[in-house]
């Protein structure tokens, strides 16, 4: 019916939360469950799991600490990293750093939210295996939802929801 895809549907949430919770568990007993452990599939679920978690920033907070610390063992993937990065950066209402993390812009397009440093922004997402910006904006807008009919108001939503789970003040 696509309701669950209309703002972030309760059922949607819940869900998120409980592999969340199942999620912080694992941190508890393993760290980072890297591919050593799971294997790439394992690893890459996690992941899945930790960048849906986006009602629990203590445990997105968590994981990407984990994932920076298994990346040099080659237990975790960067650019995983750099997506659950941006995604934090944003939620917490800063710059992201690889341009991974999208909204609508003021006309209505589908566009990168805020990114730091945006002369180096090519060399940060090559680093990490991130394709260049401008096929990514095209691939994004190609594939996208038209714009909200009330932006401003799914602001205003927004920001009510980073401010109630806890992202920001």
């Amino acid at each position: 019916s696509g309701v669950l895809f209309k703002g972030y549907h309760p059922e949607m949430e819940a869900v998120h939360n409980a592999n969340a919770d199942l999620l912080a568990q694992v941190f508890d007993v393993m760290g980072w469950p890297g591919r050593h452990r799971l294997g790439d599939d394992g690893a890459a679920a996690a992941f899945i799991i930790l960048q849906h978690a986006i009602a629990r920033p203590e445990i997105q907070r968590r994981g990407l600490s984990l994932m920076l610390d298994a990346i040099p063992q080659g237990q975790a993937n960067a650019m995983d990293a750099a997506y659950l990065s941006d995604r934090i950066a944003v939620y917490e209402g800063r710059e992201q750093t690889f341009g991974t993390q999208f909204d609508w812009d003021a006309n209505g397009q589908l566009s990168p939210a805020p990114t730091r440093d945006l002369a180096d922004l090519e060399e940060r997402r090559a680093s990490v295996g991130l394709p260049p910006m401008s096929d990514t904006v095209a691939e994004m807008r190609a594939r996208s939802e038209p714009a909200p009919t009330d932006l401003a108001q799914r602001r205003v939503e927004f920001d009510a929801w980073a401010c109630r789970v806890g992202w920001r003040a």
